[in-house]
This record gives structure tokens, C-alpha cells and sequence, in this order.
């Protein structure tokens, strides 16, 4: 076995109005570096830890077991630069770097649609999914029998994201959204998604932010549970950043500002918070990689 390196973008879900369909990729990766070995390793964080308490592996697992090959001896180093329960879907992207794991070592094949299906089956929805897997903006759903999806690589904006230093569960989060909406409450917030997708098409980024921060679906049911919430949306707007919104179910915020602003007001931003990684992103458009000579 040659060495090679799975790398795998966090991602953005939601994008305000875009519930449970929208994810953006970013440039924040897991990266599995794997070579050849007398028995199977796996290395995360610097230290060793066996492979049935270990996510990935797990995952690996079960796409073989699912296929019906058996797996190689070999060492395994996770390296993550996706910190957990911060909106940046790093569940989904240790999905999916297992199921590429699994992938490259029984030399599976598999198709976009088999990883894609796979990925959804484990996370129980492909909106961060999605993206992790093909990079750039996604806009998914689940049908009976297949995921459609569709790519936007092509967004000229900088993006600011906001990572606090705790932690929110994703059920502590979805618990407070309500069961039901109204007919006409539904189709206002319907409303807003589908002005944000075609703002985005059409490149008009003033009403794309606009439509961001008019999101109906979640944020105002969980903008409670989200420190300094108001602050990082009015500060970034007085900053000329076009909206701001929760990085899937929180507490990440995530501004888009005007291509080449974004380091300028990362740095206004830094001094009105505290207790933040505040970071500018790219917008990953490749999705899950991998790559060889990287050891």
C-alpha cells in the first residue's frame, strides 16, 4: 500500500433560511494519513486509540462490512482542524472521511450517490453531508429512493466565522424548535430560502444577506441560546458585511462580507469580542480528497 492522505472540509449548514438543506464547505479539514502496517492502528490527537472506540474506524467498518471486503492492515493519524459542537459539522465530515477510508482501502468504487446515500443513512440527513463530500454550496433533499442534490462553487465573498469556546449539542439545540408551523408562517419562511438560493445565483449578495438574517425556520427560536447573538450580527453589518448567520445549529456565527473586506473586519470584529476564535475562511470547492506522498 502507497501512503496516502483523506482530507475532508468542515461545513456550514442552514445558511439561515436554507433549513436542514443548505451547506456550505469550508476550509477547516480532518485529515487521515494512512500507510501500511502489521496490524491496524489508529492514531488521534497524538496518541493512540483502538479502533472500536474510535468514530471513524466505526464508520470504516461498516461500509466494509456493507460491501463485503476485508479491510488491510494499516496505520491510521487523524489530524482535525474542526472543533466539536460548534456548528461545523464535524460529525458529518468524520462520516465521511470514513466511508473514503473505507473507499481507498478495500478499493470499493464507490459512485458520489453510493458515498452520498452511505453518509445520509449514518447522519440521518445530507445537508452537511453533502457538502464534505462535493465542496463548495449545496442544496440536498431526500426523496424515497435518492438524494438530489446541487453544487454552486462560484460565491465571490469572504466569510468570518465566529467559534466560541463552549460547546452546543446539536439536541440541546434542535429540542427548542417547535414541532409544527403554520401553513402561512411555512411559506413565508419557504419564501425566504428560495430568494436566498437565487440571490446567490444571481450574485446580488446585498439580498442574499438580507434574506440570511430574515430566517423564519430556526434562528428565532435559537438565537436564545447563542452568547453576544445581536452584538456579532449588528457589528458585522456596521462593519459592511452583507448578513450573518448560525453555523448550523450554533454557537458559530458565520458573517459573508464583500471579497477582499474580510480580513479588515475580522480584525474591527476581534476587538469587541472576547472568548472567540475568530477566523476568515475560504470556501472549500473540492469536497473530500485524497492525495499521496503526504508522510
Amino acid at each position: 500500500m502507497m501512503p496516502f492522505r483523506i482530507s475532508v472540509p468542515a461545513s456550514s449548514a442552514n445558511l439561515g433560511p436554507g433549513f436542514d438543506s443548505m451547506g456550505l464547505a469550508l476550509g477547516l479539514y480532518i485529515h487521515l494519513d494512512v500507510e501500511s502496517a502489521d496490524q491496524h492502528a489508529f492514531f488521534a490527537h497524538g496518541s493512540a486509540e483502538s479502533e472500536e472506540n474510535h468514530f471513524i474506524w466505526n464508520i470504516t467498518e461498516q461500509v466494509a462490512e456493507r460491501y463485503g471486503v476485508s479491510l488491510p492492515p494499516c496505520k491510521v493519524q487523524e489530524t482535525s482542524e474542526i472543533p466539536l459542537a460548534r456548528g461545523l459539522g464535524s460529525s458529518a465530515s468524520a462520516i465521511v472521511a470514513g466511508i473514503e477510508l473505507a473507499n481507498q482501502l478495500g478499493n470499493l468504487q464507490l459512485t458520489d450517490e453510493q458515498k452520498l446515500a452511505f453518509g445520509t443513512e449514518i447522519e440521518g440527513h445530507p445537508d452537511n453531508i453533502a457538502p464534505a463530500l462535493f465542496g463548495g454550496l449545496t442544496i440536498s433533499t431526500m426523496l424515497e429512493n435518492d438524494i438530489p442534490s446541487v453544487q454552486l462553487t462560484d460565491i465571490e465573498l469572504d466569510l468570518i466565522a465566529y467559534i466560541p469556546e463552549v460547546e452546543l449539542k446539536t439536541e440541546v439545540s434542535r429540542n427548542c424548535l417547535p414541532d409544527t408551523y403554520e401553513r402561512s408562517y411555512a411559506a413565508r419562511a419557504s419564501a425566504m430560502s428560495n430568494l436566498v438560493v437565487a440571490a446567490l445565483y444571481s450574485k446580488d449578495y446585498a439580498l442574499f444577506g438580507k434574506m440570511l438574517e430574515n430566517d423564519l425556520f430556526h434562528e428565532p427560536f435559537r438565537k436564545a441560546l447563542i452568547s453576544n447573538f445581536d452584538l456579532i450580527r449588528e457589528k458585522a453589518k456596521e462593519l459592511g458585511a452583507f448578513g450573518t448567520a448560525l453555523s448550523g445549529a450554533g454557537p458559530t456565527m458565520l458573517s459573508f462580507v464583500p471579497k477582499g473586506q474580510g480580513e479588515k473586519v475580522k480584525k474591527e470584529m476581534t476587538k469587541h469580542l472576547q472568548g472567540y476564535h475568530i477566523k476568515l475562511l475560504e470556501i472549500d470547492t473540492k469536497g473530500v480528497s485524497v492525495s499521496s506522498g503526504n508522510l
